[in-house]
């Protein structure tokens, strides 16, 4: 897939295509510059979530996620405790996987306890800016600054941000803009 010409003849990278919730995400937020503790800890969670599932899953129950780990805040996901994991693992809204619900509490008790803001560390890993692709099979999976993000985070105690989850993390909160060269979003990364 490259790019498409949708209805209100606007260019946008093929993936977007089929979906109005895609269409929107693509749109309003993927590679768009993301900042601040929370919004970035609610990425790192759903990339997590997303794996080994569609993204558009993911999109549709945000609205529950969003319920259900109290808006993402980190303070306050770093206090779930056991009775918090079983309430979520029965939550139909949600994708109810026992290990990535763990997973996101204990990172969001690592992200509180870091010596600095989980903004600035993630930022840190930002390449620069670079051509964007011409077409969706020149955007990569993995690079350089995705695998030694995910090796800092591993080390730093994070679970589930492998360099795969890591890329996907740097192109949704606009680290790196892989949107088409044709498309009609224009960004700026940082």
């Amino acid at each position: 897939m490259t790019a498409s010409v949708e209805p209100d003849g606007r260019i946008r990278c093929g993936w977007s295509e089929g979906s109005q919730l895609y269409r929107d995400y693509h749109d309003q937020e993927w590679g768009r510059p993301l900042h601040g503790d929370d919004a970035l800890f609610e990425r790192v969670c759903l990339e997590a979530f997303q794996s080994g599932l569609a993204w558009i899953t993911i999109l549709r129950k945000r609205p529950a996620f969003r319920k259900a780990f109290e808006g993402f805040s980190i303070e306050r996901v770093a206090g779930f405790g056991a009775a918090d994991v079983e309430r979520l693992l029965t939550d139909p809204g949600i994708v109810r996987n026992r290990a990535k619900i763990e997973a996101s509490v204990h990172n969001a008790r690592v992200a509180r306890d870091l010596d600095e803001s989980l903004d600035t560390l993630l930022w840190s890993f930002a390449p620069s800016p670079r051509k964007r692709p011409r077409k969706m099979s020149d955007v990569p999976a993995v690079t350089a600054e995705s695998t030694a993000l995910a090796k800092e985070l591993k080390r730093r105690g994070f679970k589930f941000v492998g360099p795969t989850t890591a890329y996907a993390l740097m192109q949704a909160t606009g680290m790196v803009d892989d949107h088409i060269a044709d498309c009609w979003v224009n960004v700026r990364t940082r």
